[in-house]
C-alpha cells in the first residue's frame, strides 16, 4: 500500500462542496470514481479541509492510499484524465510516509476572498467573485479587520451548523487590499470554523460601504452570538489557497 499526496486546483461552482455528500456532486466523490476507473480500487481521498458548495481552491491538499504499483507522474496525469470534463486538476502528486495525513499533519490554512468591487456586470469572474457595486474603503476595512485577529471566540462567525467542539479559534492573519477594482482579503490560521472566513468578509463589506466601524465589529466579535452577524459573504469569492505542513512529505 503507498500513500500519495495530492495537489487539487478546482472551480466549486458545479460541486456541492469537496467533501462527499448525498445529495449531490463533490469534488472528492470525481475524484475517488476517477482512482476507480484507473486502478479498480475503492479509495478513500482524505482532504486538508472542507469546502462549502462553490467554494474554489488553488492548492488544496489530499491524501490517498492505494495498492496499486504506479508512479506519482502516471498517477497524476491518469487522474486527471478521467476527471474531464470536471473543472478539477492535479497538479501535483508525490508519494509521503504512511504517517503523513493530509488533515491531521497540517499545521495552517491560508485563504483569499475576492470582491470585484465595480458596477458593470462581470463577463469573465462570475461566479469566482463578490461583485459589490457601492465604493469600498479598503483601508478602513484592513483597520478593523486587526479587531478579529488573534486568540477569541468566534461563535459570532461561525454557522450554525458548525461541527467544532470549541468556537475559540486563533486568527493569525486577516489582511485587505485593493488592486485594481479588486478587493482582496487574507486569511490565515491553523484552522477554521464553518462559514468563519465568510462572515468576517461580510461584516468587512459592511464596514467598506461605511455602514459599520471597527466598534461596530468589535461588539459584534465579543457578542459571541450568531444574531450579532452583519452579513455571511457568498461562498462563490472564497478561494482555499495553501495547506501548510512543519515539514515537506
Amino acid at each position: 500500500m503507498t500513500r500519495f499526496a495530492l495537489t487539487l486546483e478546482f472551480d466549486g461552482t458545479p460541486f456541492h462542496g469537496l467533501q462527499r455528500q448525498t445529495h449531490g456532486p463533490s469534488v472528492q466523490q470525481a475524484i475517488e470514481d476517477a482512482l476507480h476507473r484507473i486502478t479498480g480500487e475503492t479509495a478513500s481521498v482524505l482532504s486538508a479541509g472542507r469546502t462549502d458548495a462553490g467554494v474554489h481552491a488553488l492548492a488544496m491538499r489530499c491524501h490517498v492510499d492505494l495498492e496499486k504499483d504506479i508512479t506519482p507522474f502516471r498517477l497524476m496525469g491518469a487522474i486527471n484524465a478521467h476527471l474531464r470534463p470536471h473543472p478539477i486538476a492535479v497538479t501535483a502528486c508525490e508519494i509521503v510516509p504512511d504517517d503523513w495525513h493530509a488533515r491531521f499533519s497540517c499545521t495552517g490554512r491560508r485563504y483569499l476572498y475576492r470582491i470585484i468591487n465595480r458596477r458593470a456586470p462581470l463577463a469573465l469572474l462570475r461566479d469566482r467573485a463578490w461583485q459589490v457595486a457601492p465604493a469600498l474603503d479598503a483601508e478602513a476595512m484592513h483597520r478593523a479587520a486587526q479587531v478579529l485577529v488573534g486568540h477569541h471566540d468566534f461563535t459570532t462567525f461561525r454557522s450554525v451548523h458548525c461541527q467544532a467542539a470549541d468556537p475559540v479559534k486563533s486568527l493569525d492573519l486577516l489582511d485587505v487590499e485593493r488592486i485594481g477594482d479588486e478587493v482582496h482579503i487574507h486569511a490565515a490560521a491553523r484552522s477554521f470554523l464553518h462559514h468563519q472566513v465568510r462572515s468576517m468578509v461580510g461584516c468587512l463589506k459592511l464596514v467598506g460601504t461605511g455602514t459599520w466601524d471597527d466598534a461596530r465589529l468589535s461588539a459584534a466579535l465579543a457578542a459571541r452570538d450568531r444574531a450579532a452577524l452583519g452579513l455571511n459573504a457568498p461562498a462563490h469569492g472564497l478561494y482555499f489557497v495553501e495547506a501548510v505542513y512543519p515539514t515537506s512529505p
